[in-house]
């Protein structure tokens, strides 16, 4: 059986580590390399690491932040924010990351996925999705640019899509409940990992050891994400390991 993963996500302003609710309300929380590091020797399997304002500003991301992160961790690091065509991909990857997350590009471009997954391989393609569910409760849609624009297309219809163009993986952020502590987004999760075969990634919400239960062992999802939990110290990676191996979730020790 596949191991479950567990993945801080350090979101990246202006070359701090940031941290908000619901997308807004952004607080510093430190030096991304340092944290990067620290997480590296916590047992991460893996870390993201989001350049979040970098679509919106119109910017590229920090090629020297992930230099510098990528010489002093171990472990896989995918990065995105500003990507917008292959060179991008190419420029991240030849700067040490290992997979490269697109959000807003692959919505604009959905052809870059195939091209991505064509010239560097599908293991590399992250697909972000930012989804929030409908006023009147009918699935979700899906957000770009940071979460500000709502482009109206169907959550699940796109993870579908994103799939048979090659995407590797899929990072699937609840905007509803991003920042809350109040747990992941069970419904949305389950229903999109059902729609797929590929892994995917939960984000959004999480604020105790039972909320990785609750999403590895109500939902198909294979990793689940968390940033200020872990940025403020109020889980250790190991100890959420631990407490779902004795709750018997297959994880990397």
């Amino acid at each position: 059986m596949l191991t479950k993963r567990i993945v801080p996500c350090l979101d990246v302003n202006m070359g701090k580590v940031v941290k908000g609710i619901n997308f807004v309300n952004l607080k510093d929380v430190g030096d991304p390399v340092d944290i990067a590091q620290y997480y590296n020797k916590q047992g991460a399997d893996e870390i993201v690491f989001l350049d979040i304002t970098a679509t919106y500003e119109k910017r590229k991301t920090l090629i020297d932040v992930v230099e510098r992160t990528g010489e002093k961790v171990f472990i896989p690091l995918t990065v995105g924010g500003g990507i917008s065509g292959i060179d991008d991909f190419k420029i991240i990857l030849r700067a040490g990351a290992d997979k490269i997350s697109v959000n807003s590009a692959a919505i604009r471009n959905p052809n870059l996925i195939y091209e991505a997954a064509d010239k560097f391989g599908s293991q590399c393609v992250v697909v972000a999705i930012d989804a929030k569910k409908r006023a009147e409760d009918q699935g979700w849609d899906v957000f770009i640019e940071g979460g500000r624009k709502n482009t109206g297309i169907d959550a699940i219809e796109w993870v579908k899509k994103v799939e048979s163009l090659g995407a590797g993986e899929i990072l699937l952020t609840s905007m509803d409940a991003d920042g809350t502590k109040n747990g992941y987004d069970i419904e949305l999760t389950k229903a999109v990992a059902e729609s797929v075969n590929i892994p995917v990634i939960a984000s959004g919400g999480c604020g105790s050891l039972e909320d990785f239960y609750d999403v590895f062992e109500d939902t198909g999802a294979d990793a689940a994400l968390a940033a200020s939990l872990f940025h403020y110290g109020e889980l250790e990676i190991k100890d959420v390991k631990e407490y779902l191996h004795k709750r018997d979730i297959p994880v990397r020790l």
